[in-house]
């Protein structure tokens, strides 16, 4: 099997790309989020187009679900189902590894550098 049409590959794209790890970051927060509530959360991050694809995306997967309510405005909720906690933990605990981390990391970086 190549790796490159494994689709484990695609979803692992999804999880930790640029958007689909601060929105799994947010929503492991707990809770729903509305939609609103989520763009202006990542206002200063991300586009509301890519929010908005980014959160079909993980939706698609399996990892988050849409609950539209009908009222008038529309108010939509997005929350992290079972398997998109499990995911949105182990991005939270290595984004902990990351800060821990990140000074011997930086200091690897300048090594580097200067040699």
């Amino acid at each position: 099997m190549q790796v490159t049409m494994c689709p484990e590959r695609a979803i692992m794209e999804h999880i930790t790309s640029k958007w689909g790890v601060l929105v799994l970051q947010v929503l492991s927060d707990g809770g729903s989020w509305r939609f609103s509530a989520l763009r202006r959360e990542l206002e200063d991050v991300v586009s509301e187009k890519m929010l908005t694809q980014t959160l079909r995306t993980l939706e698609r997967d399996g990892f988050v679900h849409r609950e539209v309510h009908p009222v008038i405005p529309p108010h939509v909720e997005y929350a992290l189902t079972p398997l998109g906690k499990g995911a949105a933990s182990h991005l939270v605990a290595l984004a902990h590894w990351i800060e821990a981390n990140q000074p011997e990391v930086s200091q690897a970086q300048r090594r580097y550098d200067n040699s």
